[in-house]
């Protein structure tokens, strides 16, 4: 067991692949209530970047639609930081995505939610308090 702290987060950016930009971000923008900015890449690969901060915890990343990026419910999960899980479950809903796992007591360690996008990703979403 690995009890030494570190001095920041081991996952420094993450991905996830979209079919469709716009209806992505779209999706994500309002279940998480953030801007996303698009930026299209010289090789062809377009980018939804999510808002990052130099100075706060955990890691940023983007939406990519690209080559050999395909949405899936299998592999890595992701969980977002949500203080309003109940609140970002219902925009799911209303903005095409679907519900996969309510809110769930994980005891000490918060509260979890599975949902998916309306690329076909599975997407956690977590908080401490409630």
């Amino acid at each position: 067991m690995v009890t030494e702290k570190m001095e920041h987060n081991p996952v420094g950016w993450f991905e996830i692949p979209v079919h469709d930009m716009e209806r992505a971000k779209t999706f994500y923008e309002a279940v998480f209530n953030m801007p996303i900015e698009v930026h299209s890449m010289d090789d062809g690969m377009v980018m939804g970047w999510f808002p990052m901060s130099e100075t706060g915890s955990g890691a940023s990343g983007s939406l990519v639609k690209a080559k050999g990026y395909i949405p899936t419910h299998e592999g890595t999960l992701i969980y977002f930081s949500e203080p309003a899980i109940e609140t970002a479950l219902e925009r799911v809903r209303n903005n095409g995505g679907n519900v996969l796992k309510e809110k769930t007591d994980i005891g000490e360690y918060g509260f979890i939610a599975y949902i998916e996008d309306t690329e076909g990703n599975r997407i956690g979403l977590h908080n401490m308090t409630s």
